[in-house]
Protein backbone atom coordinates (compact mmCIF):
# COMPACT_ATOMS: atom_id res chain seq x y z
CA UNK A 1 0.00 0.00 0.00
CA UNK A 2 1.44 3.37 -1.03
CA UNK A 3 0.52 6.39 1.08
CA UNK A 4 1.08 9.83 -0.39
CA UNK A 5 1.30 12.83 1.93
CA UNK A 6 0.52 16.19 0.36
CA UNK A 7 2.70 19.04 1.56
CA UNK A 8 3.27 22.64 0.61
CA UNK A 9 6.55 24.46 1.12
CA UNK A 10 6.22 27.62 3.22
CA UNK A 11 8.96 30.23 3.54
CA UNK A 12 8.99 32.72 6.41
CA UNK A 13 9.47 36.18 4.90
CA UNK A 14 11.17 37.47 8.05
CA UNK A 15 13.66 34.71 8.81
CA UNK A 16 14.00 33.14 5.40
CA UNK A 17 13.55 29.67 6.90
CA UNK A 18 11.40 27.11 5.13
CA UNK A 19 9.03 24.47 6.41
CA UNK A 20 6.63 22.01 4.88
CA UNK A 21 2.94 22.23 5.86
CA UNK A 22 0.60 19.28 5.47
CA UNK A 23 -2.44 19.98 3.31
CA UNK A 24 -5.53 17.82 2.90
CA UNK A 25 -6.57 16.74 -0.59
CA UNK A 26 -9.85 18.15 -1.91
CA UNK A 27 -12.89 16.00 -1.19
CA UNK A 28 -15.92 15.31 -3.32
CA UNK A 29 -18.86 16.99 -1.58
CA UNK A 30 -21.56 14.64 -2.85
CA UNK A 31 -21.82 12.56 0.33
CA UNK A 32 -22.39 15.72 2.36
CA UNK A 33 -25.15 16.85 0.01
CA UNK A 34 -26.70 13.40 0.43
CA UNK A 35 -26.90 14.03 4.18
CA UNK A 36 -28.64 17.34 3.47
CA UNK A 37 -31.08 15.53 1.18
CA UNK A 38 -31.78 12.92 3.87
CA UNK A 39 -32.58 15.68 6.38
CA UNK A 40 -34.93 17.35 3.87
CA UNK A 41 -36.79 14.12 3.07
CA UNK A 42 -37.15 13.16 6.74
CA UNK A 43 -38.26 16.67 7.70
CA UNK A 44 -40.90 16.84 4.96
CA UNK A 45 -42.13 13.30 5.62
CA UNK A 46 -42.69 14.04 9.31
CA UNK A 47 -44.44 17.31 8.51
CA UNK A 48 -46.80 15.60 6.06
CA UNK A 49 -47.57 12.86 8.59
CA UNK A 50 -48.40 15.49 11.20
CA UNK A 51 -50.46 17.62 8.81
CA UNK A 52 -52.62 14.77 7.54
CA UNK A 53 -52.92 12.73 10.75
CA UNK A 54 -53.00 15.17 13.67
CA UNK A 55 -55.47 17.81 14.71
CA UNK A 56 -54.09 21.32 14.98
CA UNK A 57 -53.46 22.62 18.49
CA UNK A 58 -53.93 21.09 21.94
CA UNK A 59 -56.86 18.94 20.86
CA UNK A 60 -54.57 16.66 18.85
CA UNK A 61 -51.67 16.71 21.27
CA UNK A 62 -49.91 13.39 21.98
CA UNK A 63 -47.96 12.88 25.21
CA UNK A 64 -44.72 11.01 24.53
CA UNK A 65 -42.83 11.36 27.82
CA UNK A 66 -45.20 12.64 30.47
CA UNK A 67 -45.99 16.33 30.26
CA UNK A 68 -42.53 17.56 29.29
CA UNK A 69 -42.22 16.07 25.77
CA UNK A 70 -45.24 16.01 23.48
CA UNK A 71 -46.19 15.94 19.82
CA UNK A 72 -48.13 19.12 19.20
CA UNK A 73 -49.19 20.26 15.73
CA UNK A 74 -48.71 24.00 15.44
CA UNK A 75 -48.08 26.48 12.63
CA UNK A 76 -45.18 28.89 12.89
CA UNK A 77 -45.38 31.98 10.67
CA UNK A 78 -41.93 33.15 11.70
CA UNK A 79 -38.49 31.82 12.47
CA UNK A 80 -37.19 28.73 14.26
CA UNK A 81 -38.61 27.73 17.65
CA UNK A 82 -41.69 29.93 17.22
CA UNK A 83 -39.96 33.31 16.84
CA UNK A 84 -41.64 35.82 14.56
CA UNK A 85 -40.94 38.99 12.58
CA UNK A 86 -43.54 41.75 12.68
CA UNK A 87 -44.91 43.94 9.85
CA UNK A 88 -46.91 42.96 6.77
CA UNK A 89 -43.83 42.07 4.73
CA UNK A 90 -41.80 40.55 7.54
CA UNK A 91 -42.65 37.01 6.43
CA UNK A 92 -41.74 37.77 2.81
CA UNK A 93 -38.41 39.19 3.95
CA UNK A 94 -37.76 36.11 6.08
CA UNK A 95 -38.58 33.73 3.21
CA UNK A 96 -36.29 35.58 0.79
CA UNK A 97 -33.55 35.66 3.42
CA UNK A 98 -33.89 31.90 3.86
CA UNK A 99 -33.58 31.41 0.10
CA UNK A 100 -30.41 33.49 -0.02
CA UNK A 101 -28.99 31.70 3.01
CA UNK A 102 -29.79 28.32 1.46
CA UNK A 103 -27.86 29.16 -1.71
CA UNK A 104 -24.97 30.66 0.26
CA UNK A 105 -24.63 27.64 2.56
CA UNK A 106 -24.79 25.26 -0.40
CA UNK A 107 -21.95 27.07 -2.20
CA UNK A 108 -19.97 27.37 1.04
CA UNK A 109 -20.22 23.61 1.60
CA UNK A 110 -18.78 22.98 -1.88
CA UNK A 111 -15.91 25.43 -1.26
CA UNK A 112 -15.08 23.87 2.11
CA UNK A 113 -15.04 20.38 0.64
CA UNK A 114 -12.71 21.43 -2.17
CA UNK A 115 -10.39 23.01 0.40
CA UNK A 116 -10.16 19.70 2.24
CA UNK A 117 -11.22 21.03 5.65
CA UNK A 118 -12.05 18.84 8.65
CA UNK A 119 -14.84 16.42 7.73
CA UNK A 120 -16.67 17.19 10.97
CA UNK A 121 -17.16 20.78 9.78
CA UNK A 122 -18.50 19.50 6.47
CA UNK A 123 -21.01 17.15 8.11
CA UNK A 124 -22.23 19.97 10.38
CA UNK A 125 -22.57 22.37 7.45
CA UNK A 126 -24.56 19.69 5.60
CA UNK A 127 -26.94 19.44 8.57
CA UNK A 128 -27.42 23.22 8.55
CA UNK A 129 -28.03 23.22 4.80
CA UNK A 130 -30.62 20.44 5.02
CA UNK A 131 -32.45 22.21 7.83
CA UNK A 132 -32.42 25.53 5.98
CA UNK A 133 -33.87 23.98 2.82
CA UNK A 134 -36.49 22.10 4.83
CA UNK A 135 -37.93 25.31 6.26
CA UNK A 136 -37.58 27.16 2.93
CA UNK A 137 -39.88 24.56 1.36
CA UNK A 138 -42.52 25.31 4.01
CA UNK A 139 -42.26 29.08 3.63
CA UNK A 140 -42.28 29.01 -0.16
CA UNK A 141 -44.91 26.38 -0.99
CA UNK A 142 -47.12 25.54 2.00
CA UNK A 143 -49.18 28.71 1.64
CA UNK A 144 -50.21 27.47 -1.82
CA UNK A 145 -50.36 23.68 -1.52
CA UNK A 146 -51.48 23.40 2.11
CA UNK A 147 -53.37 26.70 2.14
CA UNK A 148 -51.86 27.68 5.49
CA UNK A 149 -50.75 31.26 4.75
CA UNK A 150 -51.82 33.65 7.53
CA UNK A 151 -55.02 35.58 6.90
CA UNK A 152 -54.37 38.85 5.18
CA UNK A 153 -51.12 37.78 3.51
CA UNK A 154 -50.53 39.71 0.26
CA UNK A 155 -49.82 36.40 -1.54
CA UNK A 156 -49.76 32.73 -0.51
CA UNK A 157 -46.36 32.33 -2.18
CA UNK A 158 -43.48 32.79 0.28
CA UNK A 159 -46.01 33.19 3.10
CA UNK A 160 -46.49 29.55 4.03
CA UNK A 161 -46.35 28.69 7.72
CA UNK A 162 -43.76 26.21 8.95
CA UNK A 163 -45.14 23.05 10.57
CA UNK A 164 -43.72 22.41 14.05
CA UNK A 165 -44.49 19.38 16.19
CA UNK A 166 -41.87 18.57 18.86
CA UNK A 167 -42.97 20.26 22.08
CA UNK A 168 -40.61 20.51 25.06
CA UNK A 169 -42.73 21.77 27.96
CA UNK A 170 -39.81 22.76 30.19
CA UNK A 171 -41.46 25.21 32.57
CA UNK A 172 -44.37 27.62 32.96
CA UNK A 173 -45.59 29.71 35.86
CA UNK A 174 -45.65 33.14 37.50
CA UNK A 175 -42.47 35.10 38.15
CA UNK A 176 -42.42 36.56 41.70
CA UNK A 177 -43.27 40.25 41.81
CA UNK A 178 -39.95 41.11 43.46
CA UNK A 179 -38.03 40.14 40.29
CA UNK A 180 -37.14 43.44 38.54
CA UNK A 181 -38.70 44.03 35.11
CA UNK A 182 -40.49 40.71 34.63
CA UNK A 183 -42.01 40.06 38.07
CA UNK A 184 -45.71 39.41 38.46
CA UNK A 185 -46.16 37.97 34.95
CA UNK A 186 -46.93 34.49 33.67
CA UNK A 187 -44.21 32.98 31.47
CA UNK A 188 -43.77 29.75 29.56
CA UNK A 189 -40.54 28.11 28.50
CA UNK A 190 -41.60 25.65 25.84
CA UNK A 191 -39.80 25.52 22.51
CA UNK A 192 -41.74 23.85 19.68
CA UNK A 193 -39.61 22.80 16.73
CA UNK A 194 -39.27 20.38 13.82
CA UNK A 195 -36.60 18.17 12.23
CA UNK A 196 -35.19 21.08 10.21
CA UNK A 197 -34.82 23.26 13.33
CA UNK A 198 -33.15 20.42 15.21
CA UNK A 199 -30.75 19.78 12.32
CA UNK A 200 -29.70 23.43 12.22
CA UNK A 201 -29.30 23.52 16.01
CA UNK A 202 -27.17 20.36 16.11
CA UNK A 203 -24.97 21.61 13.27
CA UNK A 204 -24.36 25.05 14.77
CA UNK A 205 -23.93 23.75 18.33
CA UNK A 206 -21.41 21.11 17.24
CA UNK A 207 -19.39 23.68 15.28
CA UNK A 208 -19.26 25.95 18.33
CA UNK A 209 -18.34 23.04 20.58
CA UNK A 210 -15.66 21.63 18.28
CA UNK A 211 -14.38 24.82 16.69
CA UNK A 212 -10.83 24.41 17.97
CA UNK A 213 -10.60 21.05 16.24
CA UNK A 214 -12.52 22.00 13.11
CA UNK A 215 -10.53 25.19 12.50
CA UNK A 216 -7.14 24.04 13.81
CA UNK A 217 -4.17 24.95 11.63
CA UNK A 218 -2.44 22.10 9.85
CA UNK A 219 0.60 20.82 11.77
CA UNK A 220 3.98 21.63 10.27
CA UNK A 221 6.26 18.93 8.96
CA UNK A 222 10.00 19.43 9.38
CA UNK A 223 12.21 19.32 6.25
CA UNK A 224 13.82 16.12 7.52
CA UNK A 225 10.55 14.25 7.70
CA UNK A 226 9.47 15.80 4.42
CA UNK A 227 12.05 13.63 2.64
CA UNK A 228 9.47 10.82 2.72
CA UNK A 229 6.66 13.01 1.33
CA UNK A 230 5.87 14.43 -2.06
CA UNK A 231 6.11 18.17 -2.57
CA UNK A 232 2.96 19.13 -4.46
CA UNK A 233 3.61 22.85 -4.70
CA UNK A 234 3.55 22.71 -8.50
CA UNK A 235 1.53 19.51 -8.90
CA UNK A 236 -2.19 19.25 -9.51
CA UNK A 237 -3.65 17.35 -6.50
CA UNK A 238 -6.31 15.84 -8.73
CA UNK A 239 -3.65 13.71 -10.36
CA UNK A 240 -2.79 12.02 -7.08
CA UNK A 241 -4.55 9.24 -5.22
CA UNK A 242 -4.06 8.57 -1.56
CA UNK A 243 -3.85 4.81 -1.81
CA UNK A 244 -3.02 2.30 -4.48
Amino acid sequence: MLHLALVRKHTDTHTGSSAFVNISPPMKPYKFYLLSLAVILLDQAVKMLVHYNMELGSAGQIHVFGDWFKLHYTLNPGMAFGLQIGSEYGKLFLSLFRLAAMVGIGVYLWVLARKGVHQGLLWCTALILGGAIGNVIDSTFYGVFLNNAPEGSPTPWFHGQVIDMFYLDIWEGFIPEWVPGIGGEFYSLWPIFNIADASIFVGVFTILLMQRRFFAESPQTSPASADNTINTENLNPNTLTQNS
